[in-house]
């Protein structure tokens, strides 16, 4: 089991860019697999106000790839269609290259009418984003094999996709594809994702194990092992929570297949507290995989 952090909220009452450089570095020596952020322009949880303050993912990211050494950066999640597709493919493997191979591509086809609305963001009908975002996907992986050879897709057209450096990373930065959709966007992960993240509905689990039914399903259409996918869910901390009652819920969640655990504050940003909540619960975790017997 695998437990990253992802910052949604940057409302912290010190300067913005020392409690990230703190944030991220406290996490850099722990167990914490990944350090996400989220990629908005406004602040879009729905618990908070619009005009709370927001920053640039990938900016972001870059200025903590160079405050860490260990932990995975990564966008949860980008949507499709705000960024020219290969300027996206670029900004990931710039970063990729500059972290030593510490980046995912996080990518979703987008929902947030509103901000697109206020901000003067492209964000076309739904089927057209799917269409781009595939498009996107394809062109991410031309270029990350090295081929430079002319795309041409229904939207896209890139005549020469120039690739280089190329990442790191071997074969390629990891793709986790959000969003749980069953008949398209589970089926984009079957095709290209190396993992799908989900949201941790208290429903007893009826969502998650329907949505992994259709995504195996998807695998077996386009002749993939579902073991190849990496089974994320986002899960709020609540107040106060500790170590212990996470490990039980990351537990219960493992029961339900899922394999990485990312976790957020809603509503306020995060809090020692909650870092040392994740900290520990991280080392816990660890700890039980290298255990003998």
């Amino acid at each position: 089991m695998r437990l990253s952090v992802s910052v949604t909220n940057y409302s912290w009452p010190e300067p913005i860019h020392e409690r990230l450089v703190d944030l991220a570095t406290f996490l850099d020596r722990t167990a914490v697999d990944t350090l996400w952020v989220a990629d908005h322009l406004v602040q879009a949880d729905p618990a908070c106000r619009s005009d709370e303050p927001m920053l640039e993912a990938y900016t972001v990211l870059g200025y903590l790839a160079a405050a860490t050494r260990h932990i995975r950066l990564g966008t949860m999640v980008t949507a499709a269609t705000f960024r020219a597709p290969a300027l996206l493919i670029k900004t990931v493997t710039t970063l990729d290259v500059l972290s030593n191979g510490r980046a995912w591509l996080g990518l979703g086809a987008g929902y947030n009418t509103a901000e697109a609305t206020a901000m003067g963001l492209f964000l076309p009908d739904t089927g057209e984003r799917f269409e781009r975002m595939t498009e996107l996907l394809q062109l991410a992986g031309q270029m990350w094999r090295g081929d430079q050879t002319a795309f041409r897709g229904e939207y896209l057209t890139v005549p020469q996709p120039i690739g280089s450096p190329l990442p790191l990373t071997a074969p390629r930065p990891p793709v986790l594809i959000g969003g749980t959709g069953e008949r398209r966007t589970l089926r984009l992960v079957a095709q290209y994702g190396d993992a799908c993240n989900l949201f941790d509905v208290p429903d007893g689990g009826v969502a998650i194990r329907r949505q992994f039914d259709v995504l195996d399903r998807h695998c077996a259409d386009v002749g993939r092992r579902p073991t190849e996918i990496e089974r994320t869910v986002t899960t709020a901390l609540l107040d106060g929570e500790r170590s212990e009652s996470l490990v039980e819920r990351c537990h219960a969640l493992a029961d339900l297949g899922i394999q990485h655990v990312v976790v957020i504050a809603r509503g306020r940003p995060l809090t020692d507290a909650d870092l040392n909540c994740v900290a520990g619960a991280a080392d816990q975790l660890r700890a039980l995989v290298h255990t003998p017997g």
